[in-house]
């Protein structure tokens, strides 16, 4: 048995023991112990070994805090997990979450580029993070995006056992763009360069890529194995690649528009399964009691925008159904009611 404790503290710079971890990881995988101050490791239910896994991509940059309390209730010994602190992150803060992770084997942490807000480069980042992922391991089903104020509705147990029930559907939010969202076409008609820090001032119009069917969606998804493949790999999908690296916003578009227009296109589920703690429009604050009946009724898996502000009551009640099962609900009949909602 390899001792990894002791190998790691013959390294001396946290870039050598991410560097050594991704070479021993195999072997440590399944009898590396867990450090008491890690958090509790998540056994399975009975029969684990038919329970797709999952390789989680997390972003963050601020807030790390909230982000170890979402890595806490997510973390497993037999998933995998890539972390990207970005560039433009704190000092104080980038080391912090280095320290905290470099206890754990199946960790990852991903080259920092610079994301700047409406660029291609939150793109890029994960488009990286399938390809690394892919290369560090065969043994991932399914790739989740999370930013670092998500937080899981559901235990890894319930998580797993809903994607392996429902394997090979891709979960994103799509729209057709031109029909749906016309107000939004400059944001792809027109060309915009991404500066270091920001989106150049100076654009002009272009034309659309020819015999493609613009769509439109959300920045949070869960893919298959075989949809991270395509995606990294696949020669027509730098097409799309080289037209939306000039667009804006396109962590809203980009994966949207190449999946439905290539095969992949009927193993969507429109949806992505994360709920959503809204911020006050015009003074109207979205309630407790309404957000809890909410979360009730859907069959979500993540809730973004927590934070040390989340409402107590809030967090009560996702403490408390936690580990409870996910409400029937037929996918087919939820997504034709949307799709007639959005017609009318």
């Amino acid at each position: 048995m390899i001792d990894y404790q002791k190998i790691i503290c013959s390294f001396r710079t946290l870039t050598e023991l991410f560097a050594i971890k991704r070479m021993i990881f195999k072997s440590v995988l399944m009898q590396t112990s867990v450090p008491t101050t890690s958090p509790q490791t998540q056994t399975l239910e009975s029969h684990s070994y038919q329970h797709v896994r999952i390789a989680y991509f997390i972003m963050v940059h601020h807030k790390p805090e909230v982000f170890k309390a979402m890595f806490q209730k997510i973390y497993t010994r037999d998933q995998f997990y890539l972390i990207h602190v970005d560039r433009k992150a704190k000092e104080e803060f980038t080391d912090e979450i280095q320290r905290y992770l470099i206890r754990f084997p199946n960790v990852y942490i991903l080259e920092s580029i610079n994301i700047v807000s409406g660029g291609f480069s939150m793109i890029q980042a994960e488009l990286d993070a399938m390809e690394f992922l892919l290369n560090v391991s065969q043994e991932w089903d399914y790739f989740v995006n999370l930013s670092g104020e998500d937080y899981p509705l559901k235990s890894q147990n319930i998580i797993r056992k809903f994607l392996t029930e429902n394997n090979g559907r891709n979960y994103l939010f799509y729209y057709d763009q031109k029909f749906y969202r016309p107000d939004t076409l400059k944001r792809i008609q027109n060309h915009f360069t991404e500066l270091s820090y920001k989106i150049s001032s100076i654009i002009y119009k272009r034309e659309f890529m020819k015999g493609v069917t613009p769509y439109i969606g959300g920045k949070w998804v869960i893919f298959t194995r075989d949809t991270c493949a395509f995606l990294a790999n696949n020669k027509r999908v730098m097409n799309f690649e080289d037209y939306y690296l000039h667009t804006f916003l396109p962590a809203e578009s980009f994966f949207q528009t190449v999946l439905m227009n290539t095969s992949f296109n009927d193993l969507i589920v429109n949806d992505d399964k994360r709920a959503l703690i809204e911020k006050p429009i015009f003074g109207k604050k979205q309630t407790s009691d309404e957000l809890i009946l909410f979360l009730k009724a859907t069959n979500h898996l993540f809730i973004r925008k927590v934070n040390e502000k989340t409402e107590e009551q809030v967090m009560k009640y996702i403490e408390e159904s936690y580990d409870h099962p996910l409400p029937e609900i037929d996918e087919v009949e939820r997504e034709l009611k949307m799709n007639k909602r959005q017609d009318n």
